[in-house]
């Protein structure tokens, strides 16, 4: 269950990025650091920051991008690249070389926390890159982490794996570009209120509730400026709202369930991250018996989309505690202070570091099985 001690692991948080979600992998990175998760004496820590323009760096001085609350594009060593497969190690323009007389200046690297949320970090392309260079990746892989972000992909697996959900509906760009009537239309069937989000995004942003046609015509407008793709769905009307964290690869388990109380309509993006007036009860206050229920099928959902290492699943529960749906999952949850992921875990017996501790044991593990299938491969 722990890090082998013989040797430091090489690790470098990735953090920022150029999605909509830029502040809270900021702020999540800021938690992770500051809270003392990463076990000193066996990691060789380096912070790479990505600015909202898309360039990465080597980050010196993480007070001054903490205190920010942003990655600036001069907050460190522009990062040229992750070196070839099998030298696992950063390449960094200027500074101190790393003694081949090249000027560049060189990292090894072992394994990346990625602390990205949204698009561009946490919908595979990122874990894709890693994947070439041979680096271990905490949380899911490519097909996970593409799988998980793309809610009507997400929506569809869990469909094939009988897994009950709300009612939804997609709408693409090109679609509402090309008849807006005929979409509007079809999104009749569905009823009011709704629920419009973009399909690649998370933490609320660009989704809006809706009752009349008006209001949904302004939505769908809206969640465009985000995604190509929108997904429409019925909201479920008097529903608690409970979400479950997720830890492992071939086994997974679940922590004990969460609920939250927003402290407006939704659960939006003011309300996560701004206003503070939401409440996390923790455990959520349902019977024993619908804690397993929400567990085994949040565990369900883990394994329909293909994630590993982590995930949060979020549900809707009925008043009664006779209906439980799907909402969806996030395979890179928030890591800040409010944040249920670790909370929840708290509350399961596994505390901060361990769980920090445990996501490198399992993202290395799952590097040694992918190193071991290579040679196999190379030997056929």
């Amino acid at each position: 269950m722990t890090l082998a001690a013989a040797a430091k692991l090489h690790l470098a948080v990735l953090f920022g990025g150029r999605s909509c979600e830029h502040e809270v992998s900021v702020t999540s990175a800021k938690s992770l650091l500051e809270g003392g998760a990463i076990p000193e004496s066996k990691c060789d820590l380096t912070l790479v920051g990505i600015s909202r323009s898309g360039r990465w760096f080597l980050v010196e001085e993480p007070a001054a991008v903490f205190a920010a609350g942003r990655v600036e594009d001069d907050c460190g060593l522009p990062l040229v690249m992750l070196d070839h497969c099998g030298g696992r190690r950063l390449v960094a323009a200027g500074g101190a070389g790393g003694g081949e007389g090249d000027g560049l200046h060189y990292r090894p690297l072992d394994v990346v926390f990625p602390l990205l949320h949204g698009p561009g970090g946490e919908d595979g392309t990122v874990q894709g890159l890693l994947a070439l260079a041979g680096i271990a990746c905490v949380g899911s892989g490519v097909g996970g982490s593409a799988a998980a972000m793309d809610k009507e992909t997400a929506k569809l697996l869990c469909a094939a794996a009988s897994l009950p959900q709300t009612e939804y509906r997609t709408v693409r760009h090109w679609q509402w570009r090309d008849s807006a009537d005929e979409a509007v239309a079809d999104l009749a069937a569905l009823g009011r209120p709704l629920f419009v989000k973009p399909a690649n995004m998370g933490s609320s942003v660009g989704v809006r509730k809706v009752d009349g046609e008006a209001e949904l015509r302004g939505a769908l407008e809206f969640a465009f400026q985000f995604d190509l793709k929108v997904i429409v769905e019925r909201a479920a009307e008097g529903f608690r709202e409970i979400e479950c964290s997720v830890l492992g690869n071939d086994r997974p388990r679940a922590s004990v369930a969460g609920e939250i109380v927003p402290g407006r309509e939704f659960y939006d993006y003011e309300t996560k991250y701004l206003d503070g007036k939401s409440q996390l009860l923790i455990p959520a206050p349902v019977a024993a018996g619908t804690q397993r229920r929400i567990q085994q099928l949040s565990l369900q959902v883990f394994q329909a989309v293909g994630a590993e290492g982590m995930a949060r699943v979020d549900f809707f529960l009925s008043r009664d505690e006779q209906t439980l749906l799907v909402n969806e999952i996030n395979t890179i949850p928030g890591f800040t202070p409010i944040s249920m992921y670790p909370k929840l875990w708290q509350a399961s017996g596994l505390h901060y570091g361990e769980l920090v501790e445990e996501l490198l044991r399992l993202a290395m593990q799952r590097r040694r099985r992918r190193d071991q299938l290579q040679v196999k491969i190379n030997l056929v």
